[in-house]
């Protein structure tokens, strides 16, 4: 069955470090809302400022996770958030964990594991980035990662020191974000 049959959830990481990044990343939610066809935005969570993950001499990042609920196949939702990002201004130069103007990473895509040309899902180093689980965490507590189990117990690994909350999580996503 593929997505296009009912839909699936899957979820985006937003990280941004250069310009405003917490205007950015606000922003690129509605922009996942907007942006992407047969897609909806279904949650969002916190903002968090944290410490850059590779190189320790460019400026923090500011990160998130978002819900959809969408019916694109994987590498159609892939390429859909490679053009938000182009349209932020992002080039992509092969710099890894480097700045950025705005990173979407699809983390998980249904209960999905993927190994295709340009996508790996659930996404690799995912159990590793504190600045992921947490956030997802807040969205889908009871969420199992395949082939890694209960995103509860791999989140136990982070006691979230180095995540500093900048603002709190969506009551609700508002019909405006909904999408198409």
């Amino acid at each position: 069955m593929s997505a296009a049959d009912h839909g699936v959830q899957a979820f985006v990481g937003i990280g941004a470090n250069l310009g405003d990044p917490e205007a950015q990343v606000r922003e690129s939610f509605g922009r996942l809302a907007q942006a992407l066809p047969n897609t909806r935005l279904t949650g969002r969570s916190r903002l968090f400022r944290n410490p850059p993950m590779g190189p320790q001499d460019q400026p923090d990042y500011v990160n998130a996770v978002a819900r959809l609920h969408t019916r694109l196949e994987p590498l159609d939702l892939l390429a859909g958030l490679q053009a938000i990002e182009c349209a932020c201004g992002r080039e992509r130069d092969g710099t890894r964990w480097g700045p950025r103007l705005l990173d979407l990473d699809l983390l998980l895509f249904g209960d999905q594991s993927l190994d295709l040309p340009g996508l790996r899902v659930p996404h690799a180093g995912i159990a590793e980035r504190d600045f992921v689980i947490l956030p997802l965490l807040e969205l889908a507590p009871g969420l199992q990662i395949p082939g890694m189990g209960p995103l509860e117990l791999l989140a136990q690994r982070f006691d979230g020191a180095s995540l500093i909350p900048i603002a709190e999580p969506e009551a609700s996503v508002s019909a405006a974000e909904g999408g198409g």
